[in-house]
């Protein structure tokens, strides 16, 4: 039996088939077919979308390919936090589901920065042993990064010295704030929060809410949670870019020189927090070269 054959064949019929549909025809093992669908995958005559029981080949030609990921608009995966890369989780979403497909060049770079941005937070300081991620589109990009760890708040606090929650969020709102300023420039979520539509920011018992369609940060209590969530969202039809957004807070040489300090009297719930702690607004400024204090409503 002509097993590389018959597999070319069910796929002119059905466009897609799954390893097993060939094992279920011919009556051999799963080991033994599934070397012919590798050699058919080597010759570039065919294509794996999937991974595990979802995993499934098509023809490998433009057409096929792009019509069968177009199915696949969303994908969930648990993640162990072992020798992880982001960079080559997002490559493995751009090639396995329709995502991507046809969105404007400038919303993919964006979505492609903020993902791998806020994934290597999650691999290099939460000390989580798993990280939970899930992407989605309809008219919107969506993707969730969720860790177990310590909780990026508590991190800050922790290693900055500071003594709540609040000031931990006050300080993350600057940029070039990091816990591990050998390894990073702290610049990720800063920038992330400027190209997103929406930013959520959940840990412990506070959630962080960056809305730029109205422009607006906002801070809240939250039922307490263990570890980080991170939540983004942004219009397939942004015309937000990731170079202008660069350019507005960068010097000539590109550096990450310029901050803007939103300054509000900051409530949660009833009881407005302490004037007193305004002072922390000047701590790490100087690392800037630029600073806009924006005191609008106060």
């Amino acid at each position: 039996m002509d097993i590389e054959s018959l597999i070319l064949k069910e796929l002119s019929k059905k466009k897609k088939i799954k390893v097993a549909d060939i094992v279920k025809i011919t009556g051999f093992s799963r080991a033994y077919i599934n070397r012919f669908f590798n050699g058919l995958e080597k010759q570039g005559k065919i294509f794996l979308i999937g991974k595990a029981n979802k995993a499934h080949y098509v023809l490998a030609d433009n057409k096929s390919i792009k019509e069968i990921k177009k199915e696949a608009r969303s994908i969930k995966k648990i993640l162990k936090n072992k020798n992880l890369s982001e960079d080559l989780i997002f490559d493995e979403i751009d090639k396995n589901t329709g995502i991507f497909i046809g969105l404007p060049q400038n919303v993919k770079n964006i979505a492609n920065y903020s993902f791998t941005e806020i994934l290597n937070n999650a691999i290099e300081h939460s000390n989580s042993e798993k990280i939970n991620i899930s992407m989605d589109r309809n008219n919107k990009i969506t993707f969730e990064v969720i860790d177990f760890g310590i909780g990026i708040f508590n991190n800050i606090m922790e290693k900055r010295g500071l003594k709540d929650r609040l000031e931990a969020i006050q300080d993350l709102l600057k940029g070039k704030q990091t816990t591990a300023p050998k390894e990073h420039t702290g610049e990720g979520i800063f920038f992330t929060s400027k190209l997103a539509d929406i930013l959520i920011i959940q840990s412990s018992d506070k959630k962080l809410i960056f809305d730029n369609i109205i422009n607006d940060v906002f801070i809240k209590n939250s039922k307490p949670i263990k570890g980080t969530k991170v939540k983004f969202e942004i219009n397939t039809g942004s015309k937000r870019k990731l170079e202008e957004i660069f350019k507005n807070y960068s010097g000539k040489t590109f550096e990450f020189a310029k901050t803007r300090v939103i300054v509000k009297l900051y409530k949660m719930d009833n009881a407005y927090i302490s004037r007193s702690q305004a002072r922390r607004i000047l701590s790490g400024l100087e690392k800037f070269k630029e600073i806009i204090l924006d005191f609008q409503d106060v």
